[in-house]
């Protein structure tokens, strides 16, 4: 009877295991849970065709493991390939350019950056300890906290 009962009302469950796996993927867009629900579905359509509960688990199990590891890895490169190749927040400043605001004292002052951003400066340890004049231009070389590691741009003969 329990049995007969399982093989008779399996599509409900598989269903219900799609809705539920289709809704998480929606939330994650990981595509494991797709993977998963596709699985599910292979399961239904194996119930729908006669496959005793058993061998609809059997399908269905199988198949959401050989989607994860052959259609899944694919799909995920797809979908990074896109991204923005933009640098952005810290990433962003390293390496712009900017001009001493007021003269440093003890290797610390402000610095106004290409992008208009005014920063608490600090003169980096891998130059020389010279004093920075404002108007000066300077390079950031790395970020701490809030304070941006500058260094100077050489003058070159005009």
């Amino acid at each position: 009877m329990t049995a007969d009962f399982l093989t008779t009302y399996a599509w409900v469950f598989w269903l219900a295991l799609i809705l539920i796996f289709v809704i998480i993927e929606v939330s994650t867009v990981d595509f494991s849970f797709l993977m998963l629900g596709v699985g599910c579905l292979g399961g239904l359509i194996s119930g729908l065709f006669g496959a005793p509960w058993w061998l609809q688990v059997v399908i269905a199990a199988l198949l959401s493991l050989l989607l994860l590891f052959t259609v899944r890895p694919p799909l995920l490169r797809a979908l990074k390939r896109g991204g923005d190749p933009a640098r952005s927040n810290v990433d962003a400043l390293l390496g712009m350019d900017g001009r001493v605001m007021e003269d440093f004292f003890e290797g610390a002052g402000h610095v106004k950056l290409a992008n208009g951003e005014t920063w608490t400066a600090r003169l980096s340890s891998m130059t020389e300890d010279r004093p920075l004049i404002e108007g000066e231009r300077v390079v950031v070389t790395a970020i701490e906290g809030a304070t941006a590691v500058v260094i100077p741009v050489e003058r070159t003969a005009e």
